[in-house]
């Protein structure tokens, strides 16, 4: 995968990173973290075929693309007929109708905002965009939310990997375990929010 992507970003350049952006939203095993960080690197490597600002503005192009691919169809299809599809189709891009369950439940805890914060949590950020549509949230603050966290999303990965230069591959072997501690997190928070409903409810 990885001499895919470095294929790509140096044969299209930034057509070529917003293209690979916008199909991670598609298709959740191709990773970011590797992606933009790589293209950062190449930045570095040849400022003569690509800037970092160009670079960024490439990947955040292809990662908003991205997102709305996966808003029209919970605004047009719904939760049930999407969770259906997902459980008869959903295997070819690692999504069933539990991981569709779960980013409805984010996003009716959270409200608008869980659109901006969606997109900084790997394993949430591809699929925020289907209750947003679910919910009918409008689109121009589904565009604005987006289009924030996105940008502190690809802003972070590209720097990183401009930083990092060749070491690069860094980025995504040190932000793994601070996803997992931060979907971790979310996890408990979610626990924690569902007890005290209940207790609420008790008590009433």
């Amino acid at each position: 995968m990885l001499e895919w992507i470095t294929n790509t970003i140096n044969s299209l350049g930034y057509w070529g990173i917003a293209l690979l952006m916008f199909v991670e939203n598609l298709f959740p095993p191709i990773p970011s973290e590797l992606i933009m960080p790589l293209a950062g690197f190449t930045a570095r490597a040849t400022p003569d075929r690509l800037n970092i600002i160009g670079v960024f503005f490439a990947g955040l192009l292809g990662s908003v693309l991205g997102a709305l691919v996966w808003y029209y169809p919970g605004k047009f299809l719904g939760e049930t007929r999407l969770k259906r599809w997902a459980d008869k189709y959903g295997k070819w891009l690692t999504i069933s109708s539990k991981d569709i369950t779960k980013a409805k439940g984010w996003f009716d805890r959270q409200g608008s905002k869980a659109v901006f914060i969606g997109r900084l949590v790997p394993g949430i950020r591809t699929l925020i965009s289907v209750p947003a549509g679910i919910s009918n949230m409008h689109l121009l603050p589904f565009l604005f939310y987006t289009t924030l966290g996105s940008a502190a999303w690809v802003g972070l990965l590209t720097y990183s990997g401009y930083i990092l230069g060749s070491q690069y591959e860094l980025v995504d072997k040190y932000l793994a375990p601070v996803s997992k501690i931060v979907l971790g997190g979310l996890v408990l928070a979610f626990i924690v929010w569902i007890f005290k409903r209940r207790g609420k409810s008790r008590r009433r």
